[in-house]
């Protein structure tokens, strides 16, 4: 997205995105294999009129086997027949059997399937070079076959990564580790085909250099951003280094090496992340602390017993103890909830210190030790196999993950691994990336350090002698958090506390459900028991069309923290994608979150940033269950560039500020009585409350991790943590890293996700998001006629489009223009 500097010279204000917050693909090792499934509910038509066909034809472009090749066989689409049904990773003839799926299960369907792969995979490259001296190939002779040769390895694939996600344990972990060298390996022959390359660009040579405008017949756009994308994709997956070259080799290696670091390194996070667990038995530790948190810590106490209890009767009655919130004992831990309540509302500061380091320490030097001898407790490996091992610090992961980086790069032809990153994504150039960050950096900068000051003097103010000049010359980072939220609840006499009691998970559901329906004009369904889930909290949906009642798509939710199994953050992944090829109609979605869980007869009572995280993910979720793209790799979020794919879960973000959606769901959940007007009021005008920390923290990130893939020099002496300190000085000079500050070892979105060098994206997309939501607002909020059809627009561009066309031209068929800052400003305050 190419906007003039003199329209940049803004202050943003950032989406609250924080590290562990992400939209991620389920099988993000598969660059170019889609996590599907089919079933007779879910696969719509069938792609095959012919009988099973031999893979010795899979791929051809002779009218009798370019015939087979198009209709590839019904059992490839449903399942491995002789083996499905003792091996639920093989059966694709409904939605996972989460029930019955074992890790034992992973590598038995990984052979089988990759052998079949394989030789379906030589059979296609066969045919392919046969076919070498014709001038045009025809598109549903290359992407479709490959798509439905691929189908197999990403389903089964796709669960294995999910479960890895949701439900990690030792022996699921293990077998995901013994075969990911496998898929990464499989993925590899396919993105540097020689023969399907150069079938790629007859494909698009056959179709001239018409581009893609408005005009353009939907079907062809899908088909040729699809081969666009996989030709760039291809190029950069080694596709042209000399087969056989040391360059190809090296390439490969760096590859395999990769899928073994980033696992390695989320991981490490996980185990470090589950590991610590302060108890606290004194309650002047947590006076003033609200009864949700305590309540949770003191749960979460009771929950540590029982797991480390032995004596089965001791165990019972523990399990049937009533937790005391406020009498305790207490267990903070560094899940999501259970931290930012402890950084928000310990007045203790000496606890609050621990807490704090304990999660910036995670996966470091200062954990490996103790995880590493946590593990060796538990070891049967032999000797060999230990020292194979990577070990529990991610500080020298993180090193060899850059220096594989820029070697990797360089072997493309790129100067550095930024340059490469950027290939595929909106921004031009890491200088344009630079440029926006800086013109933000010019507002946020004097915003923030007036936000600081103010809470700083408040805590001067009323924190007593501690505070004071004389004994603490300013705030330290783990008494940050806690003022500001001071110094807010001063300033507009509002408690995070009091409103929780109004957010309700299943109200909230309801709430955000009525929006759906009044702006996209689609219904969303409880389907609980329809399709198997993974855990008793996870829930099921399906979306129907108003209009047709046509049942488009279906997600499961997983709302809940569970720091025993589960990673942190959120993220939205796809299980099912719409393809035409594989005859798969109804995308379903993963959405996954780590809210506030039920403690005792309690439900889930959210905050409100939870909330806003709820409808961020539901966003992503949108894109890909409301698409009408056919072409599998371009429909719902597929193909959408880095970039723009926070566009619409920044947008929803938005409603949660709109009264009449947040009156859909903002009742007492004892009560029923809707929240105040006078609160709804001074929860609007908290958007915008420290909107400069925020940004800078949120420049700090992106380019902290623009110049590690750009400047930074890792074999050189500068560390990644002098790195760190250097862009402190630059985006928050308020605020630099204490000497033990390892947050590099736990920020997995560039070390184990997919934003190395693009985690800028979620400042790239926000103009458009804030731009697309004035659409909104230029009509009216509260005319119900023209919010409705302005969200019919954006359902059928926005969230229906896909990938299928760029992502500029998608907005400018929703807004008629460009896009502006103009409504980002207004919305943050900075007009």
């Amino acid at each position: 997205m190419k906007i003039p500097a003199s329209a940049l010279a803004f202050t943003l204000f950032v989406s609250r995105n924080s590290p562990s917050r992400a939209f991620s693909s389920a099988a993000t090792i598969l660059s170019s294999t889609r996590s599907c499934s089919s079933s007779h509910a879910y696969l719509a038509r069938s792609t095959s009129t012919a009988s099973s066909s031999s893979s010795s034809s899979t791929c051809s472009s002779s009218s009798s086997s370019s015939t087979t090749a198009r209709n590839m066989s019904a059992e490839t689409l449903t399942a491995d027949s002789a083996t499905a049904t003792n091996n639920p990773f093989l059966d694709r003839s409904d939605l996972p059997k989460f029930s019955v799926i074992e890790p034992s299960q992973l590598t038995p369907a990984m052979t089988s399937i990759l052998e079949k792969l394989e030789a379906d995979f030589v059979a296609m490259e066969s045919s392919l070079s046969e076919e070498q001296g014709k001038e045009i190939m025809d598109y549903d002779d290359v992407l479709p076959v490959i798509e439905k040769m691929q189908f197999p390895l990403g389903y089964a694939w796709g669960i294995a990564s999910h479960l890895n996600g949701v439900k990690n344990g030792d022996e699921l972990r293990a077998a995901y580790e013994e075969n990911q060298p496998k898929i990464v390996q499989a993925n590899m022959k396919f993105s540097q085909s020689k023969p399907l390359y150069d079938a790629l660009l007859k494909v698009q040579q056959g179709w001239g250099g018409s581009d893609n405008t408005a005009a353009e017949d939907f079907i062809s756009s899908q088909k040729k951003r699809a081969v666009e994308n996989s030709l760039r994709g291809m190029t950069l997956g080694g596709v042209g280094l000399k087969e056989g070259s040391p360059e190809q080799i090296r390439f490969k290696e760096i590859k395999m090496r990769f899928a073994e670091l980033s696992t390695a390194f989320s991981n490490n996070v996980l185990d470090a992340t589950k590991a610590f667990g302060l108890e606290v038995t004194d309650a002047s530790f947590v006076e003033g602390v609200p009864e949700s948190a305590k309540a949770m810590w003191a749960q979460a106490h009771q929950q540590h017993l029982v797991k480390e209890c032995k004596d089965e009767e001791e165990k019972k009655r523990l399990e049937e103890t009533k937790v005391d919130a406020n009498a305790g004992p207490w267990r903070i831990t560094l899940d999501g909830p259970s931290y930012i309540a402890a950084m928000q509302h310990i007045p203790n500061r000496e606890l609050r210190k621990d807490v704090y380091l304990g999660y910036l320490k995670r996966a470091s030097e200062f954990t490996a030790d103790m995880l590493e001898k946590k593990d060796a407790e538990g070891e049967t490996t032999d000797e060999g196999e230990k020292k194979g091992k990577l070990g529990k610090n991610n500080v020298p992961i993180i090193q060899e993950i850059l220096q594989l980086r820029k070697e990797i790069s360089g072997l493309l032809g790129f100067s550095n691994y930024a340059e490469m990153s950027l290939a595929s994504k909106m921004a031009p150039d890491v200088a344009s990336v630079a440029n926006l960050s800086n013109l933000i950096l010019e507002k946020a900068l004097p915003a923030a350090e007036k936000e600081l000051a103010a809470a700083t003097a408040l805590a001067r103010e009323v924190g007593g002698e501690e505070y004071s000049e004389s004994n603490l010359e300013k705030l330290m980072p783990w008494d940050t958090t806690f003022w500001v939220e001071r110094l807010k609840e001063k300033t507009f006499d509002l408690k995070e506390e009091e409103l929780r009691p109004y957010f309700a998970l299943d109200a909230v559901l309801d709430g955000m459900f009525q929006l759906i329906d009044r702006i996209f004009g689609i219904e969303v369904r409880k389907a609980n028991g329809k399709a198997e889930v993974w855990h008793p909290d996870v829930q099921f949906f399906e979306l129907y069309d108003k209009e047709s009642g046509k049942h488009v798509a279906s997600f499961y939710l997983d709302p809940y923290s569970r720091p025993a199994d589960k990673r942190g953050g959120a993220w939205m992944a796809d299980c099912v994608g719409k393809s035409e090829a594989l005859g798969i109609d109804i995308p379903v979605a993963y959405l996954t979150c780590n809210g506030s869980p039920p403690v005792g007869d309690k439900p889930s009572l959210m905050t409100f940033r939870e909330v806003e995280t709820l409808f961020h993910e539901t966003g992503h979720g949108l894109q890909h269950m409301l698409t009408r793209a056919t072409v599998g790799d371009v429909a719902g979020i597929s193909g959408v560039e880095w970039d723009a794919v926070e566009l619409p879960s920044q947008f929803m973000e938005n409603w949660c500020y709109d009264k009449p959606t947040v009156y859909g769901f903002a009742k007492h959940y004892e009560t029923g009585e809707p929240l105040p007007d006078e609160m709804f009021e001074k929860l609007k005008q908290q958007k915008t409350f420290g909107a400069g920390m925020m940004a800078c923290r949120q420049l700090l990130f992106g380019m902290l991790d623009m110049e590690l893939h750009s400047k930074y020099d890792p074999y050189g002496d500068e560390t990644i943590f002098d790195v760190q300190r250097r862009m402190s000085e630059i985006y928050t000079p308020y605020s630099k890293p204490v000497e033990e500050d390892r947050f590099l070892c736990g920020f997995s979105h560039i070390f184990a996700g997919g934003y190395s060098a693009g985690y800028y994206s979620y400042k790239w997309a926000e103009v458009m998001s804030a731009d697309a939501f004035g659409a909104f607002e230029d009509v009216g909020l509260d005319n119900e006629e023209g919010v409705r059809e302005v969200g019919r627009r954006f359902r059928e561009t926005v969230l229906s489009l896909g990938g299928g066309v760029a992502p500029m031209e998608v907005f400018k068929r929703f807004r008629g223009r460009e896009p502006s800052p103009e409504a980002l400003l207004r919305h943050n305050g900075l007009v």
